[in-house]
């Protein structure tokens, strides 16, 4: 059943063309007094109807199998660390080796957290987003499985049970940092989330705001006493196929983060 949201019969005329701008991408359809000139005057009331929006399958699984992802708490992240920001952005390098040792759940939920953790009451993150629309999703492939991180409920969701960091390596033009990292992390983007507000501007505040959560998560490493890097040079559809996403979810971002080398 479509979503149905009531207007104003007086709208704004900034509204009035955020509406039109949604019609005619084919989000919504017009219906009522000031929307729609068929129906003008007939007493109908001004509506906005959504179509329903599923919620998308991961690429080449079935309903059931989707049903069976693990979700599992991440601990709570530290809000006081022990060096100043200052030391950090200091100290802060592309760092492309590591030494041997996975790194612990208590650091990959700090790493997703100051990337994409909520820090307000209504739903505000670590990184700032163009009308608070968040496109973006984060994931960490590890030795034990990929986790895709839930920021609300600060919770990870096991989407592959299985290491795939070989697939992002070759898809990472087997750059050496990707073969030695004990975690890849992987920023993707959802551009209709912010297209539907902004148009054709979207994917620039996307790619932006790509750019704001990687620096977060680079610190974050730096604080933690980690190295990192970031990474664009791979190709978008190998490592889209292997993380299994839903068509609309675009790959932007690769950064291994290890242990560094005494």
């Amino acid at each position: 059943m479509p979503i149905l949201f009531r207007m104003e019969s007086k709208s704004s005329q900034s509204r009035r063309w955020f509406l039109r701008r949604l019609a005619a991408m084919g989000v919504v359809t017009l219906v009522g007094s000031g929307l729609c000139s068929g129906c003008a005057g007939k007493g109908i009331p001004p509506f906005v109807e959504l179509p329903p929006t599923p919620t998308p399958l991961r690429a080449g699984k079935t309903p059931a199998a989707s049903a069976e992802v693990k979700e599992i708490p991440l601990p709570q992240p530290c809000t006081k660390g022990s060096l100043s920001l200052e030391e950090v952005l200091l100290r802060r390098r592309s760092v492309r080796m590591y030494r041997h040792g996975p790194l612990s759940l208590q650091d990959i939920a700090q790493l997703f957290w100051a990337a994409q953790g909520v820090t307000a009451s209504w739903g505000g993150r670590t990184a700032p987003s163009a009308g608070a629309l968040y496109p973006l999703e984060i994931y960490a492939a590890t030795a034990n499985g990929v986790y895709h991180y839930l920021p609300r409920e600060h919770r990870a969701e096991i989407t592959i049970p299985e290491d795939i960091r070989k697939a992002l390596w070759a898809a990472g033009l087997y750059q050496e940092s990707l073969a030695q990292a004990p975690v890849i992390f992987v920023l993707t983007a959802v551009y209709r989330r912010t297209e539907i507000k902004y148009g054709e501007r979207a994917e620039r505040y996307v790619k932006l705001e790509a750019g704001h959560a990687a620096q977060n998560l680079l610190l974050q490493a730096v604080a933690l006493d980690l190295g990192a890097v970031v990474i664009g040079a791979f190709y978008d559809e190998a490592v889209a196929s292997a993380l299994q996403l839903p068509a609309a979810e675009k790959p932007l971002y690769l950064i291994p983060v290890g242990h560094l080398v005494e």
